[in-house]
């Protein structure tokens, strides 16, 4: 049950990304964008979960998803410090 709630959390966030994208296309928001770019970091974090905890259970790379979310984050809390500081 584990690896498939991995790989849905993946799956959904990888959606959510590419949603945001397509709006990103259509409105050029720059929010956006980097909102995409954090739910593809985040879709990344849960595709290294996955590795991590199910392929490779010997080898700790825990590491990884978190620096892969934590990018993702940073992104967001940066777009959003800078397009607040715009207006």
């Amino acid at each position: 049950m584990e690896p498939a709630v991995y790989l849905l959390c993946a799956v959904t966030a990888l959606l959510a990304a590419i949603f945001l994208w397509r709006g990103y296309a259509r409105s050029r928001l720059k929010l956006l964008l980097h909102a995409g770019i954090c739910f593809a970091f985040l879709a990344l974090s849960n595709v290294l979960l996955f590795i991590d905890r199910v392929v490779l259970p010997q080898v700790d790379l825990s590491l990884w998803p978190t620096i892969a979310a934590i990018l993702g984050m940073v992104t967001l809390l940066v777009s959003m410090t800078l397009d607040g500081e715009r207006k």
